[in-house]
């Protein structure tokens, strides 16, 4: 009778074999997993709501930048009219920024999560708007 000698040799490309396949399940585990929160990151919400600014007189001749959240809506000088911006809901909560270029003074304001008319008005040098609400 011979006796059978276990092999070291063999036993470790045995448990080589199965570390690399543990290794491509985790791998394929993790491209799978990253690939399906990609493509649920991918879809934007939209808004149907609308914001309508109007920019008094009393803004007349002064160089203003309005800004929602971090974009420019206007950088310019206002003429003599009554100056209306529209523009859609772009984010869940937007900050309506009125930066006085003369005095770089940053004047904001929280508008409605529903969109509205914001009316925005200067009386002795402070800035002030009126929101009216859209109805629902």
């Amino acid at each position: 009778m011979s006796k059978k000698r276990n092999n070291p040799h063999k036993n470790f490309m045995i448990l080589n074999g199965v570390l690399v396949i543990a290794v491509f399940i985790v791998v394929i585990l993790f491209l799978y997993i990253s690939f399906k929160f990609k493509r649920d990151a991918d879809k934007t919400k939209t808004y149907t709501n609308k914001y309508e600014i109007e920019i008094t007189n009393d803004f007349t001749h002064q160089d203003i930048s309005i800004y929602i959240n971090d974009s420019l809506l206007l950088d310019q000088i206002i003429p003599d009219s009554t100056l209306r911006i529209g523009i859609n809901k772009f984010a869940e909560d937007n900050i309506l920024m009125i930066v006085d270029k003369q005095t770089d003074i940053v004047n904001s304001f929280k508008l409605s999560s529903n969109g509205s008319k914001v009316k925005v008005k200067k009386t002795e040098g402070i800035i002030s708007i009126i929101e009216q609400e859209y109805a629902n």
